[in-house]
């Protein structure tokens, strides 16, 4: 999932036809703050994350990833359905008990600009808090067991940090050159990851570090 702002018109549903994996040029702007705060939910953004990750999958599978009953994720995959985020796989077969599921995007925005009605913003806010917490597990759970990876992939990982001064205009191009750069390697498809491609959790934030009254 990207919650970077969209260089074209985001996609609705009936312009996505069938579901692609890494259909990043057409990300799908959520403004309802109902699927917002639906999304927000731990387990579901886990579920969607298999989703969009793995390929298709039935309660049972997502079970084993979201730590819940196949029952408790079929829930949840039908919230996440009301909003249009995924659906049955017609292909699945007409036992519906074991219908796998798929993701119906794989690219969305949030907006959370003063544009946006108060109720949008604060779920917006709610949601991209969520998916934080859920990289925070990830990099737990790396930091946990770090001394046991491979030396090159420990050269290879960690966090940096960095201040800039730039303009928004500059700051806007340089979140697309890394952007751009990221793309490029996201394969999400097996056949074009290369011998030794492994998955690797990314997470950006571009912060301001000044106060509202000293941005003019």
């Amino acid at each position: 999932m990207s919650f970077t702002a969209p260089d074209e018109a985001p996609a609705g549903p009936d312009e996505l036809g069938e579901p692609e994996s890494g259909r990043q040029e057409k990300p799908v702007e959520i403004s309802d703050p109902l699927a917002l705060r639906a999304l927000a939910h731990p387990a579901r953004l886990a579920i969607l994350q298999h989703l969009i990750l793995d390929g298709t999958a039935t309660a049972t599978e997502c079970a084993e990833v979201a730590g819940l009953s196949p029952s408790a994720c079929s829930y949840h995959l039908r919230a996440l359905a009301r909003y249009g985020f995924v659906d049955e796989d017609p292909a699945g077969g007409e036992d519906r008990r074991h219908r796998p599921w798929r993701a119906r995007y794989v690219s969305m925005t949030v907006g959370s600009d003063s544009s946006q009605p108060e109720a949008v913003r604060v779920a917006s806010r709610l949601l991209v808090e969520s998916v934080q917490a859920q990289f925070e597990k990830v990099r737990a759970n790396y930091l946990d067991h770090e001394a046991s990876y491979p030396a090159d992939w420990q050269r290879a990982a960690g966090a940096s940090q960095d201040v800039l001064h730039v303009t928004p205009a500059e700051l806007e191009e340089i979140r697309a050159s890394i952007h751009e750069i990221l793309a490029r390697n996201r394969r999400l498809k097996r056949h074009d990851q290369p011998p030794g491609a492994r998955r690797v959790h990314v997470m950006l934030n571009f912060t301001p570090w000044f106060t509202p009254d000293a941005a003019v």
